[in-house]
């Protein structure tokens, strides 16, 4: 019971940051004196600290099942901070602060942060989606941390190995740089958000490639070591709500995937695998022997027919990069009713690795009356008016909406070899339909990925047979009844280009 005179208001929000402060010290066996004592950390209870101080980014999407989920969130923060203090905190969704696009890649709002709320607020914290937040916690969290000066703070992870995704960054020891995994929310201070905005005003973003934004932005804040290091807050964590270990917990993950209720059935989605006659003995008997078997629907395309496939000849030239021209015709194709009618189509390379059932399980979330481009997420020049794409190699899913309004758009390749994946990103931007991103499908293989990350998801698909078994990586990860943590070894082979 608390006391008569917090029973109100404000009052009650900093007895409970008291609270929340005193469990971690007994928790983790430190004292007050001995926090005060620690100039690394630097960190001062503040017991000032209230809601309206803090800023809570949703890093939302505008289709609308992620819409929904951004709305349960926000109304779960606002709920929990009504049982705390009559005074709410800013809650904001990401895809809504403005008509550009490439918001998602934040670097490119933190001016207009910065001017908004460089007065009022001590903290900008992120929480993606499917964050759950014990908004209390959190308080008492962030009020261990001096809100005057300037922090990083989140859910470290590293890489094992230097890997392709983050261009071989840190290649002699890649452990040694750490950056936030976005599920467990993350949070700038409000003096380094001011800082980083005056860098961004007087030395523009480059415009260029955003691969794997959590790493990007650890980069940026980093700043070849004239920056700022992410500080690790083990009350940020990606346990399960259920978990044993998440009562430590400020924040937790509701599941490791969105559950929908009833997949999508099988005769619901045609697969197009692109492939090529060199790769006919190499690549596709892969595919035969892994994930073909759950597709009802399933076609390869090729620069040559071959009955023992069987391939279908799109009478595109292959070519070795780029393959534009093969898959416009996959989408003609899909389109023109010289395949069955299905409500999804997913165009795939022949070296990808993908779990159907999961992928069923997934596009329950989604309407295929809608236009949705679904898979993972990259950017080109978002800083500076470019345009979002989803990366071919992890799988592109397209509603058949979506595919008829492209080609109705007349939008069409500028070359055979030009990158497919790139071209329909710049379609979709110009039709004013934002791609869908899941952190599901994965462009590269599970080294390439911090183990941490990989940990709490049920991966869709992975892409490339470099230097793996993909037989064995397709079991380990992928296979129905799989488990989903498969430990991967370090790579020790000399890197190249992929």
């Amino acid at each position: 019971m608390l006391p008569n005179n917090l029973n109100t208001g404000p009052r009650v929000a900093r007895y409970l940051i008291f609270l929340s402060f005193f469990h971690y010290n007994l928790v983790t066996g430190s004292s007050k004196k001995d926090l005060q004592s620690d100039d690394a950390m630097n960190v001062a209870s503040n017991s000032q600290l209230d809601l309206r101080q803090i800023v809570f980014v949703i890093q939302s999407q505008s289709n609308s099942f992620h819409v929904q989920r951004a709305e349960r969130l926000r109304a779960s923060l606002l709920q929990q901070a009504t049982d705390l203090t009559e005074n709410p905190p800013v809650v904001l969704f990401l895809h809504s602060l403005s008509d550009n696009e490439g918001d998602w890649s934040i670097l490119p709002m933190l001016p207009h942060f910065s001017k908004t709320f460089g007065k009022n607020s001590s903290w900008l914290v992120f929480l993606e989606e499917d964050t759950d937040v014990k908004v209390g916690e959190l308080l008492g969290v962030l009020a261990k941390f001096d809100g005057t000066k300037e922090w990083f703070l989140g859910k470290p992870l590293h890489d094992e190995e230097s890997t392709i995704i983050h261009h071989y960054a840190f290649a002699e020891n890649p452990p040694q740089f750490k950056y936030p995994d976005f599920s467990a929310g993350w949070a700038l201070s409000v003096p380094l958000v001011q800082r980083l905005a005056e860098r961004i005003r007087d030395e523009p973003l480059k415009s260029d490639f955003t691969i794997d934004l959590k790493h990007e932005v650890a980069l940026y804040i980093w700043n070849q070591g004239q920056g700022l290091r992410l500080t690790a807050v083990p009350e940020l964590c990606t346990e399960l709500q259920d978990s044993p270990r998440a009562p430590h917990c400020a924040t937790t993950l509701s599941a490791p995937a969105p559950a929908c209720g009833e997949a999508v059935g099988k005769e619901d989605v045609f697969v197009a695998v692109k492939t090529c006659q060199k790769f006919h003995t190499e690549r596709v008997p892969v595919v035969k022997e892994t994930w073909e078997q759950e597709a009802s629907l399933l076609e390869y395309y090729s620069d040559y027919a071959d009955p023992s496939i069987p391939t279908i000849n799109l009478g595109v030239p292959n070519t070795e990069r780029g393959h534009c021209g093969k898959t416009f015709a996959i989408l003609k194709q899909f389109a023109s009713g010289s395949v069955p009618e299905t409500k999804w189509l997913i165009i795939v390379d022949d070296d990808t690795l993908i779990s159907l059932p999961r992928l069923r399980a997934l596009l329950g979330c989604y309407d295929a009356s809608e236009p949705v481009c679904l898979g993972e997420r990259y950017g080109y020049g978002l800083s500076q008016g470019g345009y979002s794409y989803i990366t071919g190699g992890g799988g592109m899913v397209f509603s058949r909406e979506a595919v008829l309004q492209l080609l109705q758009s007349g939008c069409k390749c500028y070359s055979d070899d030009a990158p497919d994946d790139m071209v329909l990103g710049m379609c979709f931007n110009a039709l004013g339909l934002a791609v869908t991103h899941s952190p599901l499908f994965h462009q590269a293989r599970p080294e390439d990925y911090a183990r941490d990350y990989l940990s709490h998801q049920v991966p869709i698909s992975f892409h490339k047979h470099w230097n793996i078994d993909p037989v064995a990586v397709f079991n380990s990860w992928l296979r129905e009844g799989a488990p989903t943590t498969a430990p991967h070894q370090p790579d020790k082979t000399p890197k190249t280009e992929l």
